[in-house]
């Protein structure tokens, strides 16, 4: 069961891990997609491990799947920030999670927009 205390912390690691990429990550690689984002943080009851979930959305899959890659090689320097940042003992492992959602919701607008021409 969760507590209190790991939902705000998952809430501060999507915030900082978010400022990281847009900030530190993009600076290296501005090969990266332009819309990134941190849609969710799970972070285990110990604080050994999180998941972090991150849409990525470029028309490109290659360049999504490109920028997805370059997160995960940099979770190391993520998680240093997050060390600098966070007041906790020790900055869990993360662990990037590729989340799909920013797409569907584009394929569904999509959708959408078809049918209501059509009805017209």
């Amino acid at each position: 069961m969760k507590g209190q205390r790991t939902a705000r912390l998952a809430g501060e690691f999507q915030k900082e891990i978010y400022r990281v990429i847009s900030t530190e990550i993009r600076g290296r690689y501005p090969e990266l997609s332009a819309i990134i984002s941190v849609t969710a943080a799970d972070v285990a009851p110990d604080l050994k491990s999180a998941r972090i979930y991150v849409s990525i959305y470029d028309p490109d899959e290659q360049k999504r799947d490109k920028s997805f890659e370059i997160i995960k090689e940099n979770s190391g320097l993520i998680r240093h920030e997050l060390s600098k940042v966070m007041h906790i003992r020790t900055v869990p492992e993360l662990r990037f999670v590729l989340d799909g959602s920013m797409e569907y919701g584009a394929k569904i607008d999509k959708i959408l927009a078809e049918l209501s021409g059509k009805n017209e």
